[in-house]
């Protein structure tokens, strides 16, 4: 999974993004350990000070934790990362529909698009 990164939004934020992703997608499954800070920042092309600023922000909201001597943590709690990987669907539906609505769709024909896409039968 590539970083992308985009210079309309604050980089650390979008890195936090990414970390979520691929902690939700199972890229960094519960329990295991994270790779270095200049690891990450090295592979994500950004300062190391960035990707810290990134990774504090994810202990704060309890996705990582530190073990001093060990390095970080991706959570065990499932119910965090299903927290997380809710409020991450939510944000890509509310965007979607922006943008369907942006293009003039109606809340019956986006559910039509839905319906031809996904194969199901409409109702």
């Amino acid at each position: 999974m590539s970083w992308d990164l985009s210079s309309d939004r604050p980089i650390y934020t979008q890195l936090i993004e990414q970390i979520e992703l691929r902690i939700c997608s199972g890229v960094y499954p519960p329990g295991s350990k994270m790779p270095s800070v200049r690891d990450l920042a090295q592979e994500a092309s950004v300062n190391p000070n960035t990707m810290q600023r990134a990774l504090a922000g994810l202990e704060e909201t309890g996705l990582l934790y530190t073990c001093r001597t060990s390095g970080r943590f991706v959570t065990e709690d499932r119910a965090t990362i299903k927290e997380v990987k809710a409020r991450l669907a939510k944000d890509h539906v509310k965007a979607f529909l922006k943008k369907m609505k942006e293009l003039g769709f109606d809340h019956e024909e986006i559910l039509e698009i839905l319906r031809d896409f996904s194969g199901g039968d409409k109702k």
